[in-house]
């Protein structure tokens, strides 16, 4: 499958995320298998008051491509703008949140708010894809809420408009992230359209990826199931590939990444700056480790790099320890 110049053999992409999908993060992410990463969606209204924060935002490096910025407004012009400064700053493509669940982006007639008004949904794409040389491409939900799925006709309209790829989260705005993903759209979307369909939404396991793979996706995007398992993406591509399911991470090999991960957000954004928003990354890395809690609880006290290396090192030494302990009973 292609995105514009962009060729890739069934891609198991990073999904963006506010407060998530930062620099650190996408290079782990990439390190670790992912073929495409997307920054935290960014407001157009931001980018083009020149907003020092937004600007941070859609930022990319070499060692991460193919990336793509993710983009949200409500405007054209905006978009347009937005879309034309976001280019300057080096990505692979363009990407339009239009799935946005969040009231206060809704309310001001962006993401999600957009399956709400086709029409403006479909000025809002193809403004942004002739604002660009790169290729653009869309994210979106199934529709509004159960009553009004109309995932189908939006396919077909974004391929019209000229984008070159569809990411669909299976779940309608109203749902947020609540219920269920609803796969079986999935089937419907590919046959309605000849761009590449992303199918995103409850991935958290390898044999996930690989039922959208045979549900007809030509790529599958990850999100919230990265956060808890950066090593999906490897695992996914080897399952996708073998049949063969790669052993789980052990204990070592996550107190590592986590180090490397704190590491590069350090080297990234200094110290103070990056320790505090890496907190939300603790509980990810450590889910379903036992005697975990008071670990957590003493990360969250913690403010300089050494002191939470140290206090990880100090885990595994304890954790292997009792390993041994064990054996010799």
């Amino acid at each position: 499958m292609n995105i514009g110049p962009l060729k890739f053999d069934k891609p198991i992409a990073l999904a963006p995320m506010e407060d998530v999908t930062d620099t650190a993060f996408r290079l782990i992410c990439r390190r670790l298998g992912a073929d495409i990463v997307y920054t935290e969606f960014t407001s157009s209204e931001a980018i083009i008051r020149n907003i020092p924060k937004a600007l941070v935002k859609i930022k990319v490096t070499d060692e991460e491509r193919p990336v793509a910025i993710q983009l949200f407004g409500g405007l054209e012009a905006s978009m347009e703008a937005a879309t034309q400064k976001a280019e300057s700053f080096g990505p692979d493509f363009i990407d339009i949140n239009c799935g946005c669940w969040v009231k206060n982006h809704v309310a001001r007639g962006e993401g999600a708010a957009l399956l709400k008004n086709l029409s403006h949904f479909e000025k809002i794409v193809r403004s942004t894809v002739q604002a660009t040389k790169l290729p653009v491409t869309v994210k979106t939900r199934l529709g509004w809420d159960d009553q009004s799925i109309v995932i189908v006709d939006v396919a077909k309209m974004v391929e019209q408009a000229g984008a070159k790829a569809l990411a669909v989260h299976c779940r309608t705005r109203s749902q947020a992230h609540e219920g269920e993903a609803d796969w079986t759209w999935l089937e419907k979307i590919k046959k309605a359209i000849n761009i590449p369909l992303f199918g995103n939404g409850d991935v958290t396991t390898p044999e996930d990826a690989k039922e959208m793979f045979d549900l007809g996706c030509d790529g599958v995007m990850i999100g919230r199931g990265a956060i808890i398992n950066p090593w999906i993406f490897q695992q996914s591509k080897h399952y996708v590939q073998t049949g063969e399911l790669l052993p789980p991470p052990s204990l070592k090999e996550k107190v590592e990444l986590c180090i490397e991960h704190l590491k590069l957000a350090v080297h990234l954004k200094g110290t103070h700056a990056a320790i505090l928003p890496f907190r939300k990354h603790y509980a990810g890395y450590f889910k379903g480790i036992p005697n975990v809690s008071q670990l957590r609880c003493d990360l969250m006290q913690l403010n300089e790099l050494n002191q939470v290396v140290d206090r990880l090192y100090q885990f595994l030494e304890s954790n292997s320890q009792h390993v041994l302990l064990a054996g010799k009973i």
